[in-house]
């Protein structure tokens, strides 16, 4: 049996199956670098520089399932693109009369930049729409806790109490940044079209009369953003698409994190909706979509990071900084996919025990409100006073295993105030409904 060397993600269940996997595939990029060739026949076409009939010749040839992707990658290693290979048997697929007029005035870099950008442009739009489902899936989060109390952490310990619904709002907040950035990134990729040295001197011998006209018309036909300048290299796209889609696994990575933090055995006060199983121990079930998020997360700068060291493009035409950003993109684009994903279905079966999170406000033994103690008690009993009498009552709970609360109704000054109320956790949480509310006003 021969070989089988499609990239299936066989170890990559994050983006596994994904819209994103779909997206990126290598027959989703021949599909791409046809339709970046076929665009740039329509638009000479357009502008009277080919024959209508050869946009029709080349749009009917550049069917994928004509090509062989295996025999292209083989042959890439010639000229060490995918391009020059799949020019030949473009042409030689739409033959004679038509043939001469693919990839008229290109060069490799114009089909490939502009292939890449459809992939990511493609690949964006299914992003977008499952940071739409995680948005709205957190909404209702935060909308349903708004008043939820739980203990709030702050460098692992807890702090004060806080509510699930800031929480969630919080996550929301930040799928939103993610989107919104995504949003421009996906709006403003552009075609490439420069020629051989970012000249276009190809096409005006071929019979351009306007720059402009071309690149605009190219850009049209592809579905892209103009670019005002060939950016062989200048590889502003490239870095701009980087940062979005680091970000936005960041921001996914972080929702992981916190999920899986708050569902460990010990805390318990969120449980994903359809754990994973174990091979070994059949009692677990794994929070797999936020260990996935966290993956992700961890992967995704040091892919960003190449592609801004492709920033560093010498010359016309780069050697090496174009060539190395073509897998690293790819992998952060079905990184991305498959986190949004991932996400989506998180936020969507997450389960909130809010029960666990009030019996969790009790861990410290009250210990957990001494900031509104110390603001309570600093006008009867003096700041300093009030610092160290709290301070003391803190050893105890650790040390006598008693509350907060037992210890300061034992302190005759204390004997007229009301305790109960002041050592209530879930009375202290501040402006976090207000906040919540805010926050979900965003849209």
């Amino acid at each position: 049996m021969p070989p089988d060397d499609s990239d299936t993600g066989l170890l990559a269940p994050g983006w596994a199956g994904s819209p994103a996997a779909h997206a990126t595939g290598d027959r989703a990029f021949l599909r791409a670098l046809l339709d970046a060739e076929a665009a740039l026949t329509r638009a000479q076409a357009a502008l009277g520089l080919a024959p209508a009939e050869a946009a029709d010749a080349v749009a009917e040839a550049a069917d994928p399932a004509r090509f062989d992707v295996g025999s292209l990658a083989e042959r890439a290693r010639g000229g060490g693109n995918p391009v020059i290979p799949l020019v030949a048997d473009l042409t030689a697929a739409v033959g004679e009369p038509y043939g001469p007029y693919v990839h008229r005035g290109a060069t490799s870099q114009d089909i490939l930049d502009t292939a890449a950008m459809l992939v990511a442009a493609r690949t964006l739009e299914s992003v977008r729409a499952d940071l739409d489902r995680a948005e709205h899936a957190l909404a209702r989060l935060a909308a349903a806790h708004r008043d939820t109390p739980m203990p709030g952490r702050t460098l692992t310990q807890h702090a004060v109490p806080t509510t699930f619904g800031l929480k969630a709002a919080g996550w929301r907040s930040l799928v939103l940044d993610a989107r919104d950035r995504i949003t421009r990134v996906r709006q403003a990729l552009p075609a490439q079209l420069g020629g051989a040295a970012g000249t276009l001197a190809a096409f005006q011998a071929y019979g351009a009369q306007d720059a402009t006209a071309l690149t605009a018309a190219y850009a049209r036909e592809a579905g892209l953003a103009a670019a005002q300048l060939p950016w062989h290299t200048l590889r502003t796209p490239v870095a701009d698409l980087a940062g979005c889609l680091a970000f936005t696994v960041g921001v996914l990575g972080k929702i992981g994190e916190d999920v899986l933090t708050l569902s460990r055995t010990e805390i318990g006060e969120v449980t994903e909706g359809s754990g994973g199983g174990s091979s070994a121990m059949p009692h677990k079930a794994n929070p797999v979509r936020s260990t996935l998020l966290a993956a992700a997360a961890r992967r995704a700068p040091q892919l960003a990071a190449t592609l801004y060291g492709c920033v560093v493009a010498g010359d016309e035409r780069p050697a090496g900084a174009w060539h190395a950003e073509w897998e690293p993109l790819r992998d952060l684009l079905r990184l991305t996919g498959g986190a949004a994903r991932d996400a989506a279905e998180l936020a969507a079966g997450l389960r909130v025990n809010a029960e666990v999170m009030r019996r969790n406000l009790d861990v410290t033994g009250g210990l957990i409100v001494s900031e509104r103690l110390s603001a309570a008690l600093a006008p009867r009993l003096g700041r300093a006073r009030a610092k160290a009498l709290l301070t003391e009552l803190a050893r105890r709970t650790h040390a006598e295993g008693r509350s907060l609360g037992e210890l300061l109704a034992e302190e005759p000054e204390l004997k007229d105030m009301d305790l109960a109320a002041l050592t209530d956790p879930t009375r202290y949480t501040g402006f976090a409904g207000t906040l919540t509310d805010r926050a979900l006003e965003r849209r």
